[in-house]
C-alpha cells in the first residue's frame, strides 16, 4: 500500500526504487530525516542551547521540564546520527549539545533561562528522570567526540545532575530503566560505584518479574502490554549489552528481543503503519525501534531486507501523512495534530522520542540492513493468524488489503494498586480490537469494538482484562478473556455479573462470542464494531448470528486518529441472567469483498456450547464456556 498524500516538509533524497522497491528509502533518507528534524527543533533553543522550548501546549510537568525534553530527545537523534557516521558531524550538532550541557548543568534547579530542572521522584514533576536516560545514552554514544572533550568541571556537574536519577523513585514501570541507563553510562566512563551497580541490579530484577513469555514484558506489575515493550523494555537492556559488549547480557535479553520480534514485526500494516494501540502513540515511528535494534545487534528473526522494509515503511508512513508541519517539527498527534492521541504528560517535544528509531543508523553504510534489497514485511506475505498466549493477544493480517488487526484479550492499563470502579475506560487499552487503519473512538463517544452491558441507562466499561487463553492452528486462531462490567455512575458493578469473551479469526473474518452471566432484569447488551469515516477506503461490518435483536449504527462526532468523525456499527438485545451472543465482524479494504451474510452457514447454541459452521469449507468452530473456555476448529 502506498502513501496517499505526501506532505513531508523535510528535505529528503530522491527515492531509490531499485534498492528499496517498496518504500524508496535508504540510509541517506534516515540521515536526512534526522538532520531535518534537528534543524527545525534547534530554531527554538534558548541562547545557551540548554533548553529547546518547542511551541505548543505545556505538559503537566511545566515548561522548564518540557524544554529539557526538547534537548534530551533531539540529542538522542543527533547521537545516533553522529555515532552511526563514526563521528562525522557535518552540521555541528555535537558542539550545540556540548554548549547546552555546559549551560544546563551550571546551576540546576535555578529559575533562569538555561538551568535544567532537578531530577526528583516521579510524583514530584518527575519527567526529568525520563530525559536523563536520553542524555546519558546520547553521551555514551558520542563519548569520543563530546564527553571526552568536555572540561572536567562540566563532566563533574553532569554526573552530579545524572546521579539524582539513581537516588529518587521512578514510576513503577519501565521508568526503572532510566536510572539503569544513567548507571550504565557512568560505568562506561569509569564513574561506576556501588550506587550505579544497585540501580542496574534493581532494574534487571524487576525486568525478570515483568517478563511474561512470548518475548513480551508487562509494563510494571499489572498487565499493560503495548509499544513500550519495543521502545523501552527491550531497547534499553539490549542496547546497553550491545554497547558494552557483554555477551551474557546480549544473549539473554537479545534472545527475548528475537522472540518478541517474531510477533511484533507482524504489527505493521502494508502501508507501514504500526498498530494503533496503547499510550504515547505520538512517538509514532519509535514503534520501529525494536525492529531496527534487532537488525543492528543480530537479534532478529527477520532478514535485513524485511527489517528495512518495516522501519522504512514506518518512517515514510508518518512523514507522508503530516507528522511534521510546515515548520518541520514533529507535531503532537498521529498523522497530523490529534488531541485525543495525547496524554497529560505529552509535551511539545514529546514526539521526539521517535528519535529512538534512529538506532538504525548504528548499522554502518555497508551493513546488510542498508545493502540488501527490501523484501516484503511480515504482513505482506500470506494471510497470518498469530496467537500470543502470554500477553493474551491475537494478531490477524490479510495480504489482500495490508491490514493488521490486534484482538486484545490480555492487556489493560490498570495498575496493580488500582481497583476497577470509579475510573473511566482508557480507549487505547480497553477496546476488544485495534488495527493499523482505524483508531478507537474518544471516551466521550460510543466505544468501538466493545461489549457493553447497559443497566439503568449506563453503559459498562472494560477495565481489568483477565486472559483465559489463546491458540489456534493453520489459518485460524483464537483468544479469550473475561471482565467485570463496571459503571462510572450509579452502582459501580452488579454483584456476580461477568462477561466472558472469545474471538476466533479466519482470513478477514472475526467471530465474536460472548457469554454474559448475571445480567439483572431490564439490562441490555450492546456490541460495537470497527469505527470508520466518510471516504475511508476500509469497510466495517458487524452481523448478529445468535441472540442479537437489532442492528444499527451510531455516530462518533469526535472521530478517531484516522477520521474527523466516524460511524460505528452496533448490535443490541435485551438480556437477563445468562445469555450467549454470537456475531461476525469484518474490517477490510478489499474493493469487492463479499458481504458477511453468506460466510456462516449455521450456528447452534446448546447451553454453554456454541457450534459455528463456515460456509466456505463446512468447517466447524466449537466454543465451550464451562467449566473453562475451550476452542476447537476443524
Amino acid at each position: 500500500m502506498t502513501a496517499p498524500h505526501p506532505t513531508s516538509s523535510l528535505e529528503l533524497p530522491a527515492d531509490n526504487r531499485v534498492l528499496s522497491p517498496y518504500t524508496g528509502y535508504t540510509r541517506a533518507h534516515w540521515e536526512a530525516a534526522a538532520d531535518g528534524l534537528l534543524k527545525a527543533a534547534w530554531k527554538w533553543a534558548t541562547p545557551g542551547g540548554a533548553l529547546l522550548d518547542l511551541p505548543g501546549r505545556p505538559s503537566a510537568s511545566g515548561v522548564r521540564s518540557d524544554g529539557l525534553e526538547g534537548y534530551a530527545r533531539t540529542f538522542l537523534a543527533a547521537a545516533f546520527r553522529v555515532a552511526g557516521a563514526d563521528g562525522e558531524d557535518p552540521h555541528g550538532w555535537l558542539d550545540r549539545y556540548a554548549d547546552g550541557l555546559t549551560a544546563g548543568t551550571r546551576t540546576p534547579g535555578r529559575d533562569d533561562a538555561e538551568s535544567w530542572p532537578l531530577i526528583r521522584d516521579h510524583s514530584v514533576f518527575g519527567q526529568p528522570m525520563v530525559e536523563s536516560a536520553s542524555v546519558a545514552i546520547g553521551l555514551r554514544l558520542t563519548r569520543p567526540w563530546l564527553w571526552d572533550r568536555l572540561e572536567s568541571g562540566v563532566r563533574d556537574r553532569t554526573e552530579a545532575w545524572l546521579r539524582d536519577a539513581l537516588r529518587h523513585i521512578p514510576s513503577p514501570n519501565n521508568w526503572y530503566l532510566f536510572p539503569y541507563s544513567v548507571a550504565a553510562f557512568l560505568e562506561s566512563v569509569g564513574r561506576g560505584d556501588a550506587e550505579t551497580a544497585r540501580a542496574k541490579e534493581r532494574a534487571l530484577d524487576l525486568l525478570e518479574g515483568w517478563y511474561r513469555g512470548d518475548g513480551w514484558y508487562a509494563d510494571g506489575d499489572g498487565r499493560a502490554f503495548d509499544h513500550y515493550n519495543g521502545w523501552a523494555l527491550h531497547l534499553y537492556p539490549v542496547l546497553d549489552a550491545y554497547l558494552s559488549g557483554d555477551a551474557e547480557l546480549s544473549a539473554h535479553y537479545g534472545g527475548r528481543l528475537r522472540e518478541h520480534l517474531e510477533g511484533f514485526s507482524l504489527l505493521f500494516g502494508g502501508d507501514g503503519a504500526p498498530i494503533h494501540f496503547g499510550r504515547s502513540l505520538t512517538y509514532r515511528f519509535a514503534a520501529a525501534s525494536s525492529v531496527a535494534l534487532g537488525a543492528v545487534t543480530g537479534h532478529t528473526p527477520l532478514t535485513p531486507g524485511a527489517s528495512r522494509r518495516v522501519i522504512n515503511g514506518s518512517l515514510r508512513y508518518f512523514l507522508d501523512r503530516g507528522a511534521t508541519g510546515t515548520d518541520g517539527l514533529l507535531n503532537l498527534g498521529w498523522h497530523g495534530p490529534h488531541e485525543a492521541t495525547l496524554q497529560n504528560y505529552s509535551a511539545p517535544a514529546s514526539p521526539y522520542w521517535a528519535s529512538k528509531a534512529f538506532v538504525s543508523l548504528l548499522a554502518p553504510e555497508g551493513h546488510p540492513l542498508w545493502t540488501a534489497a527490501e523484501e516484503p514485511a511480515p504482513s505482506e506475505g500470506p494471510d497470518r493468524v498469530l496467537a500470543l498466549p502470554a500477553p493474551g493477544l491475537l494478531v490477524q493480517s490479510t495480504r489482500a488489503d495490508g491490514i493488521v488487526r490486534l484482538h486484545n484479550h490480555g492487556s489493560d492499563h490498570v495498575r496493580a494498586h488500582e481497583g476497577e470502579s470509579g475510573v473511566t475506560d482508557d480507549p487505547l487499552y480497553s477496546r476488544q480490537s485495534y488495527s493499523t487503519v482505524t483508531g478507537p473512538t474518544s471516551s466521550g463517544n460510543t466505544a468501538d469494538n466493545h461489549l457493553a452491558v447497559v443497566v439503568a441507562g449506563v453503559r459498562s466499561g472494560r477495565r481489568v482484562v483477565r486472559a483465559l487463553g489463546a491458540g489456534g492452528g493453520d489459518g485460524w486462531g483464537w483468544a479469550a478473556s473475561w471482565h467485570r462490567p463496571v459503571f462510572t455512575s450509579g452502582a459501580p458493578m452488579v454483584p456476580g455479573m461477568r462477561v466472558e469473551s472469545v474471538t476466533v479469526v479466519r482470513g478477514r473474518y472475526e467471530l465474536r462470542v460472548h457469554r454474559v452471566v448475571g445480567a439483572p432484569a431490564g439490562a441490555r447488551v450492546e456490541q460495537t464494531g470497527w469505527a470508520t469515516g466518510p471516504g475511508d477506503t476500509v469497510t466495517s461490518e458487524l452481523h448478529g448470528l445468535h441472540g442479537w435483536e437489532t442492528r444499527d449504527a451510531v455516530r462518533a462526532p469526535q472521530g478517531t486518529a484516522y477520521t474527523r468523525w466516524a460511524v460505528v456499527p452496533r448490535l443490541s438485545t435485551a438480556a437477563e441472567g445468562t445469555v450467549v451472543l454470537v456475531a461476525l465482524a469484518s474490517l477490510t479494504a478489499e474493493p469487492a469483498a463479499a458481504p458477511l451474510d453468506a460466510v456462516v452457514s449455521g450456528v447452534q447454541v446448546d447451553g454453554d456450547s456454541v457450534d459455528v459452521r463456515w460456509a466456505q469449507d463446512a468447517a466447524t468452530t466449537r466454543i465451550g464456556f464451562a467449566p473453562t473456555v475451550t476452542v476447537t476448529h476443524g
